[in-house]
């Protein structure tokens, strides 16, 4: 079906008949003077100084949202960017020409209009037009309940349909944004510098995920969207700034769930001089003043769960935990076979391509992660697990790391990153041998096809210049925001998830 099929004829008749009066339906600019909640605001503090003021000379403009003809009078409903306003039309004001126009227009039109505000007797406060001006004539309907579309799939796919039906969805992303300015404004409280690094990158790295890749034809080069911010962050460290921060977008070519979307937003950090307990300590004060900041509260419900924010957060060990809710301890496990093995005893179905960390990972999905309801650290992972960590001061095998989760849902994630660069040429190295061999294997099976990890060299060089002791931090922005706004999928707070393009 075209475009010009769906169109409804009548909306293209009125627009043929506005047309024909010499009309342009699509001028370039209205020049409106308040929005409707500014005008209603100045309003009623004229009404507390002079009951019976009128506002004159105000100039508003939005969609329309509802239409009353009563006679020789007509109300509109128009709603712009801060809500909404009543617009009054008498015929013998506006002249009969004129009052004729208003037939022509519909549900889903834009239009600007002038008059002065007055209080209708139900108490409204309503825009007494003396005149008015088509903005954009409207050619395909609103959704038949345009107050309230729920279909999820179109909602998703036409996200300005469902800023137009649902005002709940507006004030989310209006939320979103809130927090994302709440975020830096205490970033930069701390004496964090904002920077932007590359997208495009001529190897990918800085975590375990499958990159998007493309082809630059002026340098005859294959490109990466980047996986995450992490290794041009730490270059600006060896340069010299000591705190720096980026909200970005990062690019995984996986898989699509409730809680990953392939392009997110991630907030990474990272200060010389700290380790991952000075981390934790800014990690649990942003999550809890943005919270009170946005929310005015620091208690939040998400899926019927009270989450409390307030620091500080619980700490649990990784090994300890695993041990309590799964009765293994990975230590008495030195390799992925012996480890797989007593997975399988346990009645766990265990990926054979899997190795030492990946399995770690599953078990602490499995069963740790779910319980984990209330803020909290689980710190001091396995090495295997994070070869961007820098081992752990006094546990053998462990890195300094802690992933936070809140209501079973990771949030952040830090190390004391690794700045010895000899052990991180050689971390980078076990690295590349292990995964490309399980894509080889992935390959040979036609799950996917090899994407042979490189070692970022240039970052090595970096390092081999000096890299002071650094704390990092990673927070998945989207994440977040479903916990304080009490949303269960990230598409819901991401304005244009990624979806199957259909084929129609």
């Amino acid at each position: 079906m075209t475009g010009q099929d769906r169109i409804e004829q009548p909306r293209l008749e009125k627009l043929s008949r506005i047309i024909g009066r010499g009309i342009n339906p699509y001028p370039h600019k209205f020049q409106r003077t308040h929005t409707s909640q500014e005008a209603s605001g100045l309003f009623q503090k004229l009404l507390e100084s002079d009951p019976s003021a009128t506002l004159p000379g105000v100039k508003l403009a939005g969609r329309v949202t509802a239409i009353r003809f009563m006679g020789k009078a007509a109300f509109f409903d128009i709603r712009d960017g801060a809500g909404k306003m009543q617009v009054f039309f008498r015929r013998d004001s506006i002249g009969e020409e004129k009052y004729e126009l208003l037939h022509d227009l519909d549900l889903g039109d834009f239009m600007g209009a002038a008059g002065q505000l007055f209080k209708t007797r139900s108490g409204e406060t309503t825009l007494e037009a003396s005149e008015f001006t088509i903005l954009a004539k409207s050619l395909l309907p609103l959704p038949e309940k345009w107050h309230g579309l729920v279909d999820v799939e179109k909602r998703y796919r036409q996200r300005y349909l469902d800023l137009i039906s649902n005002q709940e969805v507006k004030d989310l992303f209006m939320k979103r944004s809130q927090i994302i300015g709440a975020i830096r404004s205490f970033m930069n409280g701390r004496g964090f510098i904002e920077v932007e690094t590359p997208v495009l990158q001529p190897t990918f790295g800085g975590a375990l995920a499958r990159p998007f890749t493309t082809h630059h034809h002026a340098l005859d080069q294959k490109l990466y969207l980047r996986i995450a911010l992490e290794l041009y962050l730490k270059r600006l460290i060896i340069g010299g700034f000591d705190k720096v921060y980026e909200i970005s977008r990062v690019f995984r070519n996986e898989g699509i769930s409730t809680r990953h979307n392939p392009e997110f937003t991630m907030l990474e950090s990272y200060e010389a001089y700290a380790d991952y307990n000075d981390v934790m300590e800014m990690t649990e004060t942003l999550v809890s003043s943005v919270a009170r900041e946005v929310l005015g509260a620091t208690e939040v419900t998400f899926g019927g769960e009270v989450i409390k924010l307030d620091p500080p957060w619980k700490r649990l060990h990784l090994r300890q935990s695993l041990i309590e809710k799964c009765g293994l301890d990975f230590m008495d496990y030195p390799d992925a076979d012996s480890l797989r093995a007593r997975m399988q005893q346990m009645g766990l179905q265990v990926d054979p391509l899997k190795d030492r960390g990946r399995l770690i990972d599953e078990l602490l999905s499995t069963c740790v992660e779910p319980c984990l309801k209330q803020p909290t650290f689980l710190i001091d992972y396995p090495i295997e697990m994070s070869p961007l960590a820098k081992k752990h001061r006094q546990e053998q095998g462990l890195v300094e790391r802690f992933e936070a989760f809140i209501c079973g849902m990771e949030v952040a994630n830090s190390f004391s990153e690794l700045n010895d660069p000899t052990e991180q040429r050689e971390r980078f190295a076990g690295q590349k041998q292990s995964e490309n061999s399980r894509q080889i294997m992935l390959s040979k099976m036609g799950n996917i096809e090899p994407e042979i990890e490189q070692i970022d060299e240039d970052f090595i060089t970096a390092m081999e210049h000096g890299m002071p002791p650094t704390g990092g931090l990673g927070i998945g922005i989207d994440r977040l925001i479903m916990l304080l706004t009490d949303r269960q999928s990230i598409r819901e707070v991401i304005l244009f998830p990624q979806l199957k393009t259909k084929n129609d």
